[in-house]
């Protein structure tokens, strides 16, 4: 119910087609999963109401906002950098003009539009199938199933030999395999069903991919796979420069639990894969791509960034605006000494486990976020998610290799003593008597 009036608000409040949109098709969908965990029987409440909330919250809205074109600024962005990457190499406009036509994102984004570019918009199957809306909730969704961990299925007795075994054993496996991932992906089909998840999905998706890519890179971690944490921390920082400080926390993690040639590993992997992703576009354009991605994100480009929410940063900066650029330095000054502050815990209190990472790394993002110069209270969904989805994930609590146990001592007083063996004495043989003759 609670779900179901936030999102009914969004119609009355919200000056955007495509918030509103969605509002009243998830409001209607809230009210049906709420009608549902009264109506359906008690062993299928729950995974009824997920259903039935993933259906109006997530399916039909983004159904009717693919068909009908509609969507924030953020996909036309990113449909059209995918266009720019596969004509000239870059995905930077050289002037642009306006808001619109700046691309504040690293390269790596770019990829979600190139289904754009190759499908184009003659039709509305072609119209779907190339919304990059689709694909970043796909890269989201399989982040998600890469981290979560195996489920684990105890072996069964072997059946005897009969007729009907092959079958009996196939349909023995595939209702195990289904009851025991049913309770595993429940909570997550209920996180994405949520506002948190299906808003942005439907009308934006700009940030989950990085958001899967973060905690994929955590559950490798844990799992000891700094090669393969790596490679996730160098697709989500080539998506976004926030994604950056991930890489601190996972070599933290690594080198806490793992040890430090782990962590130089997956930090190599993570620069040089980054690097290969993000240097031929910034070879070809340098100049956009600093104005663009850096400049203009933090209110420093030639036009204002719309990024305007009254966060303690925001606020700091209009209090000082008196003070011309030395405000806007004062405000970096302050997120640069949190970011400090959170360096410093990583160094004298590591995390030992993928949890304690992903809540260290929600923390700093969080702080950025509150004192930046310029930003807005959607980006807080980014911390809210690394709080939430390695917990519902079930992410191992504990890291995989964990230093070796001392074995306790005995003490000195109940300590055995060790027996000296006794020397053997040769037995004395007795004298033969010889009897007279």
């Amino acid at each position: 119910m609670l779900a179901a009036g936030w999102a009914g608000a969004f119609p009355l409040v919200s000056g955007l087609g495509p918030h509103r949109s969605w509002g009243l098709c998830a409001a209607a969908g809230y009210l049906a999963a709420a009608v549902a965990v009264l109506v359906l029987p008690r062993r299928w409440a729950r995974a009824g109401s997920v259903a039935v909330a993933l259906l109006g919250a997530v399916l039909v809205p983004l159904l009717v906002l693919l068909v009908g074109g509609q969507g924030q600024s953020e996909v036309a962005v990113i449909e059209r950098s995918g266009e720019l990457l596969l004509r000239h190499g870059t995905p930077y406009l050289a002037e642009p003009r306006t808001v619109a036509e700046y691309t504040p994102y690293l390269p790596g984004m770019a990829l979600f539009g190139l289904p754009r570019a190759l499908f184009g918009t003659d039709g509305w199957p072609a119209r779907v199938a190339g919304d990059a809306r689709l694909w970043c909730a796909a890269a989201f969704l399989g982040c998600l199933a890469a981290a979560a961990p195996p489920t684990r299925r105890r072996p069964g007795r072997p059946g005897r030999p009969g007729r009907h075994s092959a079958s009996a054993a196939l349909r023995a496996t595939v209702t195990a395999s289904v009851t025991g991932a049913l309770p595993a992906a429940l909570p997550m089909a209920a996180l994405v069903a949520s506002p948190v998840v299906a808003l942005p999905l439907c009308v934006s998706g700009v940030d989950l991919p990085l958001t899967g890519l973060c905690v994929l890179a955590l559950a490798l971690a844990g799992r000891a796979r700094p090669v393969a944490a790596g490679w996730a921390l160098a697709l989500a920082c080539a998506l976004k420069w926030t994604a950056w400080p991930a890489v601190a926390v996972v070599v933290a993690l690594l080198a806490a639990t793992t040890g430090r040639r782990a962590a130089l590993r997956a930090a190599v992997t993570a620069v040089a894969g980054t690097a290969a992703l993000v240097l031929p576009s910034a070879l070809r354009s340098p100049g956009p791509l600093l104005q663009q991605v850096f400049a203009f994100p933090t209110g420093r480009g030639d036009l204002p960034t719309p990024a305007g929410s009254p966060l303690p940063g925001r606020l700091l900066g209009r209090l000082l605006a008196d003070l011309g650029p030395v405000g806007w330095y004062a405000a970096v000054a302050l997120l640069l000494l949190a970011g400090a502050a959170v360096a410093r815990s990583l160094v004298s209190r590591p995390p030992r486990d993928t949890r304690a990472a992903a809540d260290r790394l929600a923390l700093g993002l969080a702080l950025a976020f509150l004192l930046a110069p310029a930003g807005r209270f959607g980006y807080l969904a980014l911390p809210a998610l690394l709080l939430l989805l390695p917990r519902l994930a079930h992410l191992p609590h504990l890291p995989l290799l964990s230093r070796p146990r001392r074995l306790p001592l005995l003490p000195r007083a109940h300590a055995p003593r060790p027996h000296a063996p006794r020397p053997r004495t040769p037995r004395p043989h007795a004298p033969q008597v010889v009897p007279a003759p």
